[in-house]
């Protein structure tokens, strides 16, 4: 073959740092954006968090391109409030590698960003109405009332708890160290996982004498452990925690409870799987109790708590700060829908000014790197602006397709999957994965993921589509009002979706069952 030398001349899209910063500051949760955030202030001198009273200008048109040299550098600040944030319309040419990096790359131009920061969705005529009462909800807070974070923040770990009921017991130094640290080593549900000769292996790992009298000491120290409240603290497995709290009930327990006691933890002690079941003939059977015993007895063991440590876990950690705060305006199907980023996970961050003067008046040594620092500052704050309006686009895009759901509820809900909103937007799928992925939406109904409003279809009977949320939901109505002596089966969950002309299998069914965390038929049946 002859070799010979050819031009061509091809496009391409290049992964800016900027652009990185971009793609990556779209993807993160409000509470990691807001350790990005601390750690750039760290890191960036020219950053800075700005007050309530200065100036909001973001000087995005200059995040770009380097300042002149007779260029005033005050004037960066900037607030990325509801106030500033409006939708605004893009278009993305990309590579197949990185398809949606383009939508960043075309966002060079200064938008405008004025506006109070909502959009309201206009009622459709066509679609079907009734009414349904927004939710109530108490804006106007007293004084002496208690913030939720501030009682999550009061709650008292499970160790702390226990280190305190430590301290009443009469204990040598040893007995005292091992019983401090088994309870170091539980799990957050009040459970020793590891076994004691793994623990002692842990500590003497090369001395066999010394791990037999670590796991003597372990044995001693388990058995006080589990004499502390709350019951069924230190055990290894549900078994040992149900028989733990069973014992400490029949000190309290009247004779008639006394007797279900003693049944219950005869129960404990044979196969889980076979309460689980609520096997009564086998169980009856095998503990030697009549079967009317057996049901008191599985009756008690249903009200004991499976997780002891459960009401001691930082319950701060669970709480949700939704982005996007939707409010109804007006009732019924003419209803409007205010869409606004929510003021509390929006940061407040400008360019230092004084900082940003004195490089302008300073040219020495390491201006080249101080200069690159300050540009790096302005696409933070122009990276975070986008974000957030992306965010704001794409929830206005879902609210106005699920604009059923927010008048009559999860049952109303329509199929919608990526690719439409990321069609109507201009934007690609990936990007609209990004957005609605640990960002959440507070609705009349209750504080929703973004992506919990997408769905796929199922046929009806009339053509249309039905979406699968609102087949689970249809799913859970029917569970609740069955009847507990005698539960639905999946097939017959499948039947009376039918009727409602709702094409649903019955491993479909079980699926979404298992998803909605409903147990099967023969565990639902009351005893």
């Amino acid at each position: 073959m002859k070799q010979g030398l050819a031009l061509r001349v091809s496009q391409h899209l290049a992964l800016t740092p900027q652009l990185q910063q971009s793609i990556r500051l779209l993807q993160l949760s409000t509470l990691e954006l807001g350790q990005e955030i601390q750690q750039m202030l760290d890191e960036n001198p020219f950053l800075d968090v700005q007050g309530e009273d200065a100036a909001e200008d973001f000087g995005i048109a200059a995040a770009d391109q380097r300042p002149a040299a007779d260029e005033p550098e005050t004037g960066f600040e900037g607030n990325v409030g509801p106030q500033e944030i409006a939708t605004t319309s893009s278009t993305s040419t990309a590579s197949e590698a990185e398809p949606e990096a383009a939508e960043f790359a075309g966002a060079e131009s200064e938008p405008n960003w004025e506006g109070d920061g909502s959009t309201e969705t206009v009622p459709d005529d066509g679609e079907w109405g009734g009414e349904a009462p927004a939710a109530k909800r108490n804006n106007g807070g007293e004084d002496d009332e208690v913030d939720a974070t501030d009682l999550a923040r009061g709650v008292e770990s499970l160790q702390s708890w226990l280190h305190r009921q430590a301290l009443s017991l009469r204990l040598g130094e040893e007995d005292r160290m091992a019983l401090r640290f088994l309870i170091e080593s539980l799990n957050d549900d009040g459970y020793l996982e590891e076994p004691l000769e793994e623990l002692a292996a842990g500590l003497a790992p090369d001395d066999l004498e010394q791990q037999e009298e670590l796991v003597h000491r372990f044995t001693v120290a388990l058995r006080l452990l589990q004499t502390l409240d709350p019951a069924g603290v230190g055990a290894r497995n549900l078994a040992e925690c149900l028989t733990l709290q069973l014992k400490a009930m029949q000190q309290n327990e009247e004779d008639d409870d006394i007797a279900a006691c003693a049944a219950a933890i005869k129960i404990c002690q044979q196969s889980i799987d076979l309460l689980a079941k609520r096997d009564i003939k086998r169980l009856a059977q095998m503990c030697g109790e009549s079967e009317a015993n057996v049901r008191s007895a599985i009756g008690l063991i249903t009200r004991l708590e499976p997780k002891p440590g459960r009401r001691f876990i930082d319950v701060e950690r669970n709480i949700v700060i939704p982005d996007v705060l939707v409010t109804q305006i007006g009732k019924g199907s003419r209803a409007n829908f205010r869409v606004q980023l929510n003021p509390d996970v929006m940061p407040r961050l400008r360019v230092h000014d004084v900082y940003a003067g004195a490089l302008k008046a300073h040219k020495g040594e390491g201006h080249q790197a101080l200069q690159q620092r300050l540009q790096e500052a302005r696409w933070f704050i122009k990276n975070i602006q986008q974000r957030f309006d992306t965010i704001l686009r794409v929830s206005t895009a879902i609210v106005e397709r699920q604009r059923n759901f927010f008048i009559h509820g999860e049952l109303a809900m329509r199929p919608l999957v990526l690719r439409e909103i990321a069609d109507e937007l201009g934007l690609h799928e990936s990007t609209i994965s990004r957005v609605t992925t640990a960002k959440y939406m507070s609705t009349p109904f209750g504080t929703f993921e973004l992506k919990y409003f997408f769905g796929s279809a199922l046929g009806t009977e009339t053509g249309g589509n039905a979406s699968s949320t609102a087949v689970r939901a249809l799913i859970k109505q029917f569970v609740a009002a069955e009847s507990t002596k005698k539960p639905l089966s999946d097939s017959q969950i499948s039947e009376m979706l039918k009727e409602q002309g709702i094409e649903c299998a019955r491993r479909t069914v079980a699926k979404y069952r298992e998803a909605l965390r409903i147990a099967p038929a023969n565990l639902r049946k009351a005893l």
